[in-house]
C-alpha cells in the first residue's frame, strides 16, 4: 500500500510514482468496470439481446487476472506510468467516438490492454519492443496482435497523442479513486 505525505498532495507524480502501485490502482478501477459490465452483459443475455462483438472479444475468459497480466507486461516489456495511464485515455476515447459504445468486460480486457500498452509504448518510449515480443508476453499469435493494433488505432481515430495535462488529469483521477477506495493511505491520518 502506498503512503502519500498529506491530503494536500493528491497530484499523481508521473515521473516518480511507483509503476507497480499504478498497476494496482489501475487494476482496482478496471476490475470495478469489468464487474459492472459483466453484470450488464449477463442481463442482456437473459433478455436475448444481440451483442455486437469486436475482434477484442475472446471466446472464454483468460485464466490470468488483470493485475497479474499487467504485472507480466511490466516485467517482460517494461514501460513507464504514461503507458499504463494512457490506457484509460484511450478506452475513454474508444467508448465515446463510436456508434456502439465499447464495453470493457472479462472477455476483452486482456486484448485491449496488450494492444493499448503496445501502442502507447511506441508513442511514449524511445525504446520499445517488437510486436512479436508483445504477442509472446500477451499470449497471442503475432498476426492476431497486429490486427488488434490496427483496430485499436482505428477505434482511437488514429489519434494516439495525449497531452501531458490530459495524462496528469487521468493520473490525478486514478489517485483520487484509489484514495476513496482505501488503497492509499496518508501519512498524517
Amino acid at each position: 500500500m502506498v503512503k502519500i505525505p498529506s491530503r494536500s498532495s493528491t497530484r499523481f507524480d508521473l515521473a516518480n510514482f511507483p509503476v507497480t502501485e499504478t498497476i494496482k490502482m489501475l487494476t482496482c478501477l478496471l476490475e470495478k468496470i469489468i464487474k459492472a459490465n459483466d453484470s450488464i452483459a449477463k442481463q442482456q443475455q437473459q433478455q436475448q439481446e444481440e451483442e455486437e462483438y469486436t475482434c477484442f472479444q475472446s471466446r472464454s475468459k483468460p485464466s490470468i487476472d488483470i493485475q497479474a497480466y499487467l504485472t507480466r507486461i511490466l516485467k517482460y516489456c517494461p514501460c513507464a506510468n504514461e503507458c499504463f495511464l494512457s490506457l484509460l485515455v484511450y478506452f475513454d476515447r474508444m467508448s465515446l467516438t463510436h456508434i456502439k459504445q465499447l464495453r470493457i468486460d472479462s472477455f476483452n480486457i486482456h486484448r485491449l490492454v496488450i494492444s493499448g500498452i503496445m501502442v502507447s509504448s511506441k508513442f511514449f518510449s524511445d525504446v520499445f519492443f517488437t510486436n512479436a515480443r508483445y504477442a509472446k508476453v500477451g499470449g497471442l499469435p503475432v498476426k492476431e496482435l497486429n490486427l488488434l493494433e490496427l483496430e485499436f488505432l482505428a477505434m482511437n481515430d488514429y489519434n494516439i497523442y495525449i497531452s501531458l495535462e490530459e495524462l496528469q488529469q487521468y493520473g490525478d483521477q486514478l489517485l483520487m479513486h484509489a484514495i476513496r477506495e482505501g488503497e492509499i493511505l496518508y501519512l498524517d491520518s
